[in-house]
């Protein structure tokens, strides 16, 4: 290999739900150990995910995580901050999130609203330590939002409420 090559990047632990027109897309930190098993996006089930969103009706039924390539024709996309790597936050290498990839995917397909499914991942995105609700800054047009992670390991700091006023704002936009 010769100077300038570049090694191919590896394919996604979970490829990317993005297209243009969506309402909303979710973004977490990285795929688990079980998404990353199962090829589907918030599929352990102690994860809350799926049941929150159609708790706050974003989805008109209760989807299963292997369902989550359905979510497009609902105006619903998927994606996270660590496209290659697996694993708990504490398990990640600290170069495991690439801000500027997910800012370009994001200003690439402009959904109306990114929705953060942890404080985490929203504090790497954003650079600093963000509540939960509506953020003041924005990729592009798109609106930012931060929500508790609905990870059976975050229990602790579950609240459906930010999920509930999510959906209504996604409603109002």
């Amino acid at each position: 290999m010769g100077p300038g090559y570049a090694a191919p990047m590896p394919d996604p632990i979970l490829p990317d739900l993005l297209q243009p027109g969506l309402r909303l897309v979710f973004c977490g930190t990285a795929a688990g150990r079980r998404s990353a098993q199962e090829g589907a996006y918030y599929a352990h089930p102690g994860n809350l995910f799926w049941r929150a969103l159609h708790a706050v009706a974003l989805t008109p039924r209760l989807f299963a995580p292997l369902e989550f390539p359905l979510l497009p024709a609902l105006g619903i996309g998927l994606t996270d901050l660590a496209k290659h790597h697996m694993g708990n936050d504490d398990e990640l290498p600290r170069d495991a999130f690439d801000v500027d990839a997910l800012r370009a995917r994001i200003a690439s397909h402009a959904p109306r609203m990114l929705a953060f499914t942890s404080k985490a991942a929203a504090r790497a995105a954003l650079g600093r330590p963000a509540a939960y609700g509506l953020q003041p800054e924005r990729i592009g047009e798109t609106r930012l939002f931060v929500l508790p992670s609905p990870s059976g390991q975050a229990r602790g700091h579950w609240d459906l409420e930010p999920w509930h006023a999510l959906a209504s704002c996604v409603r109002d936009v």
